[in-house]
């Protein structure tokens, strides 16, 4: 009898295991930079960034101390150095937001490194204290990198949200339609 029960205990937990969400392993944060595989769970935060959620972003945009970022990767080259990007479909962005494509690839190319370091100094006025806050979509290693890269650059305001556009939106807030900056 007893035998019996302990038996259909263990197939409730082991049905139970089958169907419950397994919780994932914490991520690691890397020493350098994530070089493929770039929508897949990231770490809990950057070291040297402030790691916020969505009540936090809209917090920080609200009171005007950063300007947000979004640097979604487009697997379309320009045209041509400097013209439009050929989008496949609308992107969504935090409003005020400037879109910074392909920033946030582990190891770009010198012409994009150099563009990204030029249009922060710009956006900055070249005030390595201006806050600046990163993001992509949700479980993108794209604005990890960028707001790491931008650290390596000597910004100090750096502010990363992991939940991206896709945390934006599931709160709720407001976005508009993003155009992405001419490339290099």
């Amino acid at each position: 009898m007893v035998a019996g029960w302990l038996i259909r205990v263990a197939c409730v937990v082991l049905a139970l295991a089958a169907v419950l969400p397994a919780r994932a392993a914490p991520v690691e944060e890397l020493t350098g930079y994530r070089l493929s595989d770039y929508r897949a769970p990231t770490p809990a935060g950057l070291t040297g960034a402030v790691t916020l959620d969505a009540d936090g972003v809209r917090g920080l945009l609200a009171r005007g101390e950063a300007l947000p970022l979004f640097v979604q990767r487009l697997d379309r080259s320009p045209t041509l150095p400097g013209a439009p990007w050929l989008l496949s479909k609308p992107y969504r962005q935090i409003p005020g937001s400037v879109w910074l494509p392909n920033v946030g690839l582990g190891a770009p190319d010198p012409a994009t490194l150099a563009w990204f370091q030029r249009h922060l100094d710009r956006l900055s006025g070249g005030d390595r204290a201006r806050g600046l806050l990163f993001y992509c979509l949700s479980d993108c290693w794209l604005s990890w990198n960028a707001a790491k890269r931008a650290l390596s650059l000597g910004h100090t305001r750096v502010y990363w949200f992991p939940a991206g556009i896709d945390g934006w939106l599931e709160a709720g807030l407001p976005s508009e339609e993003a155009t992405p900056l001419p490339g290099p």
